[in-house]
């Protein structure tokens, strides 16, 4: 697949020879080789971060998932345990870098995201009911019916014959889905849309007009949905913090409602754009779908797994020394995790680079670490994964003969550092 690499962000690449900097374009063009080449090199790679800070990259699938659940590893670049001032942070020189305002640094650093226990747990708590086993089963039907509607309209979109289902199909679907949950109106989601495609630019220049307007928007939204509260997640969100305002802070309601938006739709998206290409380049598999149906859990599992969208986490950062596969990680130190390579590790995977969607056993915990491991598990996941499963289902019994209207190697990309996204999924119905 194709995809340029070029970046305001990459002026530090090959300063420090053996040291992978994450805006290295062989990483970016080829993250599943170029990652997989370090997996192979270490367990744990000293590597650079955007700002050409020192970092650790953790490689391979056990010393992942230790990294994600072990809380000597902290998100929280100011906690006090690192012996770092929060101004010499990585997290804080990448946000000045990517052209972010100071006077809105605290919407990305006090988030949900950034947050540890206790503080993490707590806004994990207060959004978690609406992403509850029942409630996910509860919304498949309206998940279906929004699905149905988008193939429906399909051929309205076609031309010359061929649609981009990432624009009329993987992308319309999540956002729906997430903007209903939450509270965002519809005339607003087109919007949300073009901030999410900003976001993920890494262009300084579009960061720093998009995110101010982000946050004036979700002001004006809360003040509005204050004035007129529904049953939507926004509404509970604003009686929590009515009721007890140090349960949730504004600052801590805007970048919930950020977060959930952004990550409800922007990870789907991807997932269903990748994973149809990856099924209509292997059809053996897909004929083992078709099939059967029932196969779709494991099959979304496994595409997770093959094909994710994300390829790393965020940094984590050492509050003590810590050995890790023979590494010595002093205090204060970045790590990120690398979701990609660890989901490829041979260590862990007979034969990796094949794509098996019977792979995962039924009934079984997730064998991957798509969605993350411990604490910061995808809050999302379950809704991600019905979203997967309704909508591949979907679109192949709708149209069985669907195929790529361009050859696979064809595909372009979004360059975006740590993320596999296509920009693109033109397809013939059939």
């Amino acid at each position: 697949m194709s995809a340029s690499t070029s970046s305001p962000l990459s002026a530090h690449v090959g300063k420090h020879p053996g040291e992978p900097h994450v805006m290295d374009p062989a990483l970016i063009s080829d993250p599943f080789g170029g990652y997989g080449a370090l997996r192979e090199q270490g367990p744990v790679v000293r590597g650079r971060f955007f700002d050409d800070s020192p970092l650790w990259l953790v490689t391979r699938f056990e010393e992942v998932r230790q990294v994600l659940r072990d809380q000597r590893f902290v998100n929280n670049p100011a906690d006090p345990a690192l012996g770092v001032a929060p101004e010499d942070s990585p997290q804080l020189r990448a946000l000045a870098m990517l052209g972010i305002p100071e006077h809105l640094h605290g919407y990305l650093l006090n988030s949900i995201l950034n947050y540890d226990a206790p503080d993490h747990t707590r806004l994990r708590r207060l959004v978690s009911r609406a992403f509850t086993a029942r409630k996910i089963t509860d919304l498949r039907p309206r998940v279906a019916q929004i699905t149905a509607e988008l193939l429906d309209r399909l051929p309205e979109h076609a031309e010359d014959g061929v649609v981009d289902l990432i624009e009329h199909f993987a992308y319309p679907l999540p956002i729906t889905v997430i903007c209903e949950l939450v509270g965002i109106a519809a005339e607003d989601r087109p919007q949300w849309r073009s901030w999410g495609a900003d976001l993920v630019s890494v262009d300084p220049d579009r960061l720093g007009r998009t995110f101010p307007a982000m946050i004036d928007h979700i002001h004006a939204l809360i003040g509005q949905r204050r004035a007129a509260l529904t049953d939507d997640l926004l509404s509970e969100l604003i009686r929590t913090h009515d009721d007890d305002g140090s349960r949730l802070s504004d600052v801590e309601m805007v970048t919930l409602v950020l977060t959930l938006v952004l990550a409800g739709h922007e990870t789907t998206a991807h997932l269903i754009g990748n994973g149809t290409a990856a099924l209509l380049t292997h059809p053996d598999q897909l004929r083992l779908l078709k099939d059967d149906p029932a196969l779709l859990p494991r099959a979304v599992h496994e595409l997770m797994r093959w094909c994710g969208p994300v390829h790393v986490t965020q940094l984590r950062y050492a509050a003590e020394d810590v050995d890790l596969a023979g590494t010595r990680i002093r205090r204060g130190d970045a790590v990120q995790a690398v979701l990609v390579s660890a989901n490829h590790d041979p260590r862990h995977y007979t034969d990796p680079e094949r794509l098996d969607l019977t792979r995962q056993p039924a009934g079984r915990a997730e064998n991957h670490v798509g969605f993350g491991h411990g604490a910061h598990y995808c809050l999302g996941a379950s809704l991600a994964r019905q979203e997967g499963e309704v909508a591949l289902g979907a679109l192949f019994d709708r149209y069985p003969d669907l195929a790529l209207a361009v050859a696979p190697e064809e595909l372009e990309r979004t360059p975006v550092p740590g993320t596999w996204r296509l920009t693109s999924l033109p397809v013939r119905l059939g």
